[in-house]
């Protein structure tokens, strides 16, 4: 049987070790900053910060390093994990990215912008369950959509 991660209250704001003692992501696939708010069950919103210095910028229009949606997409699933997998009964899963529905880039993310993601419950099953994600810049919309994920034991 896997070891369960340390934490056993979580206090807001989480940082990136408390991230990290949720998540199985570690860098450079770790996209998550801060969590500012959890509520368990319903939603969760954190924070990516968009540094100049990121590997995975592709020059947008005009040459400006843009944020790839595949990037963005992934930030918004990590929010919406740090929800399911906060809850003391699901820290020794695992949880799978089973798809996206009605996803919509509205804007670029550059270099400099502050990523605020939300992720809401609009189903939770014992094993599966759909996530509404929005994110925004200085709060405008740059992302929303809805993501569909699975839940299973880590194997032994």
């Amino acid at each position: 049987m896997a070891a369960e991660p340390a934490v056993s209250t979580l206090t807001l704001p989480m940082e990136i070790e408390d991230i990290k003692a949720v998540l199985p992501h570690r860098y450079p696939f770790l996209l998550l900053d801060r969590v500012l708010e959890l509520e368990p069950d319903r939603r969760c919103v954190a924070l990516k910060n968009v540094a100049s210095d990121e590997r995975y910028f592709i020059a947008g229009p005009g040459g400006r390093p843009t944020l790839p949606a595949s990037i963005l997409t992934e930030a918004m699933a990590q929010t919406g994990a740090m929800l399911i997998l906060s809850k003391p009964e699901n820290r020794s899963r695992l949880i799978y990215f089973m798809g996206i529905d009605r996803v919509r880039y509205r804007r670029p993310v550059v270099a400099g912008d502050c990523v605020m993601l939300e992720a809401t419950v609009v189903r939770l099953r014992a094993k599966m369950g759909t996530l509404r994600g929005i994110a925004r810049v200085d709060g405008h919309v740059v992302l929303e959509g809805q993501m569909t994920f699975a839940l299973a034991d880590r194997p032994t």
